[in-house]
């Protein structure tokens, strides 16, 4: 039998909790409709493809995307032997702290999703120092998307990878994951993870980018840092099943052409990856 397979993001929501101008952001970035209302039932049935499965919170007023955290407790109550909820907080609400206790003492999280560019603030920023904090004190795992987003209101200067280093200096023990590897400043993100023990990254929605995708495996196979990559869709923008698939076939990229191959046991490593011991979720 082989190891357990986790998909570490994945999302939920509904369309209510999309403000007409983060919707149409949307429909423009992604050339089409936007998954903006996604059926349980519906992400339930993608999970049947993995193991195990992270269901990230998100709150980001700033540019129009509040998920009520109990709407993912009560997904995830509905599977709790398969799925794992994380929560989400913005510094912009006043009553974010009180927030942050009730999501673990209350409704029994177990990690969080933070989101500085969509939350419009700096990943330093001494709003969110109490929060690292208590994070680290718990091992509660975070969640950043520490990389680009489509919103006209998402500052870029908040999105860099480098930014989340001294989060790690400050906090040595907080387990952090830089979602989708941090893109488009991938090397960035994999020379990170490489030097900071507690920091790692997933792989989640870069396969349909696939020079991109296939370049920051290599990347990160050079720099000796492929076994901090974690699995990870991005559904309902991809799914699973879907991204194995892709990270199988990574290599067509390359084809005759002489440029280094990814291994397959490294991608069969990062497919089986012990993503909850290493975030301390098992």
């Amino acid at each position: 039998m082989g190891q357990m397979i986790v998909d570490c993001h994945t999302h939920l929501w509904k369309a209510e909790h999309w403000s007409e101008q983060m919707t149409k952001e949307a429909e423009i970035a992604r050339g089409g409709p936007a998954d903006v209302n996604v059926h349980e039932e519906d992400h339930w049935k993608a999970m049947q493809a993995v193991d195990r499965a992270i269901v990230l919170g998100f709150r980001a007023s700033h540019v129009g995307l509040v998920v009520p955290n109990q709407v993912i407790a009560a997904y995830v109550a509905q599977h709790p032997e398969k799925l794992i909820g994380f929560a989400s907080v913005d510094p912009h609400e006043p009553d974010y702290l009180d927030e942050l206790h009730r999501c673990f003492e209350q409704w029994r999280f177990k990690g969080l999703k933070l989101a500085p560019i969509y939350q419009n603030y700096h990943p330093m920023d001494e709003r969110m120092q109490p929060v690292y904090a208590y994070c680290e004190k718990h091992n509660i795992p975070i969640m950043f998307h520490q990389g680009t987003t489509f919103p006209r209101l998402a500052p870029l200067k908040y999105a860099s990878p480098a930014l989340l280093e001294d989060v790690a200096m400050r906090y040595p023990e907080l387990r952090m994951v830089i979602a989708h590897l941090g893109h488009p400043w991938i090397d960035e993100t994999i020379v990170l993870i490489r030097k900071q023990p507690n920091v790692y990254s997933d792989i989640s929605a870069l396969f349909y980018r696939p020079w991109q995708f296939y370049n920051g495996l290599v990347s990160a196979v050079e720099y000796g840092a492929a076994h901090k990559l974690l699995l990870g869709s991005d559904y309902p923008f991809t799914t699973p099943g879907e991204t194995i698939v892709r990270l199988r076939n990574v290599n067509d990229t390359a084809g005759n052409s002489g440029l280094p191959r990814i291994p397959s046991d490294t991608i069969e490593a990062l497919i089986e990856r012990d993503t909850l011991g290493l975030l301390r979720l098992s």
